[in-house]
């Protein structure tokens, strides 16, 4: 019995912290690549269009206008495990440009897979790319989002 009060009372000191501990602002909220980016004009841009002559414009005349059009289209938010993860795709044509994520946890593993999921977006010019370990469920948000999204486009 002499033993029982100084092992609870040190129970109960070491448990103090833990029942105080908040997390710190790394950890709260989301990530949002767009409104953290710097503020960049997007316009689209399109060719002047062929004079009407009586028939329909051929695939030749419709050609440069598809190529210097530059849209951008965000995808739908998608629940994850881990958060909200939701991207915006830029398109010149059908050219991936850009990707963003306009949502994404606030977390180590999710802000070390956006750059490489947003680097292997750009080069695969598709959503099917690689999930990045550690980010599982952020890589697979990601690829859902972006895929609604490019979907979208078309």
């Amino acid at each position: 019995m002499k033993r029982a009060i100084p092992v609870l009372a040190l129970s109960v000191a070491g448990l103090v912290p833990v029942w105080l501990y908040s997390p710190g602002p790394a950890h709260e909220g989301e990530i949002n690549e767009a409104a953290a980016a710097p503020e960049t004009q997007q316009t689209q841009t399109t060719t002047a269009a062929p004079k009407a002559t009586g028939s329909a414009p051929t695939a030749q005349q419709q050609k440069p206008q598809q190529q210097s059009q530059t849209r951008t289209v965000a995808g739908p938010a998608v629940n994850t495990s881990e958060g909200t993860v939701q991207v915006q795709v830029t398109l010149q044509g059908n050219k991936i440009t850009d990707v963003k994520a306009l949502r994404a946890p606030n977390s180590e593993p999710t802000r070390t897979a956006l750059p490489i999921l947003k680097q292997e977006a750009l080069k695969a010019q598709s959503a099917d790319i690689d999930t990045v370990s550690g980010a599982t469920a952020t890589s697979q948000g990601y690829k859902q989002s972006l895929q609604a999204a490019l979907d979208g486009a078309q």
